[in-house]
């Protein structure tokens, strides 16, 4: 079976090319934050996991949405 993706290489100090960016550090969220959604809309965050994933509450449904939270935006 092969790998998903293939491997990241490492940046040599000598190397001409400019080193490959750094991942944008994950947003932080809290119980009861009030939130927006591109697909689901308005909601408040119920639970937040250990793992970085956050259960919220749009209303009408639970969603829960792992981290890096793409479409997630606090108000």
């Amino acid at each position: 079976m092969r790998p998903s993706g293939p491997a990241r290489r490492r940046h040599l100090p000598t190397s001409p090319f400019k080193p490959p960016p750094t991942a944008p550090p994950l947003k932080k969220f809290a119980l009861e934050d009030r939130v927006t959604h591109d697909k689901y809309g308005l909601g408040r965050v119920v639970e937040v996991e250990p793992g970085g994933a956050l259960v919220v509450d749009f209303g009408t449904q639970n969603v829960r949405i792992p981290a890096p939270y793409a479409k997630l935006f606090k108000l």
